[in-house]
């Protein structure tokens, strides 16, 4: 194990991570609004948001999916020493890590069933930016309606025809995170 997969984890673990906790819970309550993450430096080409998503919602219990894009040996013992997370296929994954477009492409991600709708995969996506933009979000949590900047292909990657089972995207970029569960409605302006 690289000594740089010991260090970039949170610092004050217990403030931090219920700090980050608030701010992810804050992002799914309220879709499309822009939280900015700190306390994490994983290596790269993991972003500082999403390495706070990771350090702060997965641990041994957790199987993670990493597209190619951040499936490298430093992420891989970076996410085993500060979650003791398990890396998994994308078929079983909880949490998939990636590329907008590597997550797009694949189909087979858990989306829940009938039984147990909260049994799929949250994706943690990489974007290049996030600001306000074409895609208008409405629906629970969003008062009138928020806008983003998305790609295409939103509501095929957290399988709304499906719902209440689905997926809930986490969207990150560089230090900020967005929230973009399968709750809300998008409709590109």
């Amino acid at each position: 194990m690289d000594a740089s997969s010991l260090s970039g984890g949170f610092v004050d673990h217990a403030v931090q991570s219920a700090t980050a906790f608030r701010d992810l819970l804050q992002a799914m309550a309220r879709p499309g609004l822009i939280f900015t993450m700190n306390g994490a430096e994983p290596p790269a080409p993991l972003s500082i948001a999403a390495g706070v998503a990771v350090l702060t919602l997965c641990d041994a219990d957790t199987m993670i999916y990493l597209a190619p894009s951040v499936d490298n040996d430093d992420i891989r013992s970076w996410v085993a020493f500060h979650t003791g997370a398990p890396f998994a296929s994308s078929r079983v994954a909880d949490f998939a890590i990636g590329k907008w477009n590597e997550l797009f492409e694949i189909k087979d991600f858990p989306a829940g069933n009938d039984e147990y709708p909260d049994r799929s995969a949250t994706l943690i996506c990489s974007l290049p930016a996030l600001v306000a933009g074409k895609t208008r979000l409405t629906g629970p949590g969003i008062k009138g309606a928020h806008w983003l900047d998305l790609p295409d292909g939103g509501d095929e990657m957290r399988r709304v025809d499906l719902y209440p089972c689905g997926r809930d995207l986490i969207l990150t970029a560089g230090d900020q995170l967005a929230a973009l569960p399968r709750t809300i409605h998008l409709e590109t302006g």
